[in-house]
């Protein structure tokens, strides 16, 4: 079934290219202490760990954006790219890390608060062969946006503005 739905928006998207462009969005506000995150009908909290000022409530957004390259690593495999490639998948597991200095949120000199080393572990249990899963492994390589968007950053448009209080 998948195979079809695929092959159908495949087919929908060739037709007309405007069909598959999305402006995802996610909004972001400050509920009982911590962030809640909306998109579309999903909400779910961020929080920052106690040592940074948080209340550790919630995953922290690094988390998040770990989560995001670990979940691309098993759903499109799984959804998309095993059955376009014809693979047959028994299990996926992602596992995404990265090294972070708390020091650097602090503002403590000498002490980056930019998140590097990034790195993704996946592991896919198949009964096909590498001649099959390697062009699907490519192609999670070539296709994956958060993977993508991680390797090859683009330039993020930044507004702030303060509203006076009521």
């Amino acid at each position: 079934m998948t195979v079809d739905v695929l092959a159908t928006t495949e087919e929908r998207f060739r037709a007309d290219p405007s069909t598959a462009r999305a402006t995802p969005t996610v909004t972001a506000t400050l509920t009982n202490g911590h962030a809640r995150l909306s998109a579309g009908p999903f909400n779910w909290d961020a929080d920052l760990p106690a040592a940074v000022g948080g209340q550790n409530l919630a995953p922290s957004p690094t988390a998040y954006l770990l989560g995001a390259l670990a979940g691309c690593g098993v759903a499109f495999l799984r959804d998309t790219l095993a059955p376009q490639f014809g693979v047959r998948i028994e299990a996926v597991t992602a596992v995404a890390s990265c090294s972070s200095d708390a020091r650097g949120l602090l503002g403590i000199d000498d002490a980056s608060p930019a998140l590097a080393d990034f790195a993704i572990d996946i592991e896919v249990t198949s009964p096909d062969p590498e001649s099959k899963t390697g062009p699907m492994l490519e192609a999670w390589r070539a296709r994956c946006p958060i993977f993508l968007a991680l390797l090859r950053p683009n330039d993020v448009s930044l507004t702030t503005r303060v509203s006076p209080s009521a």
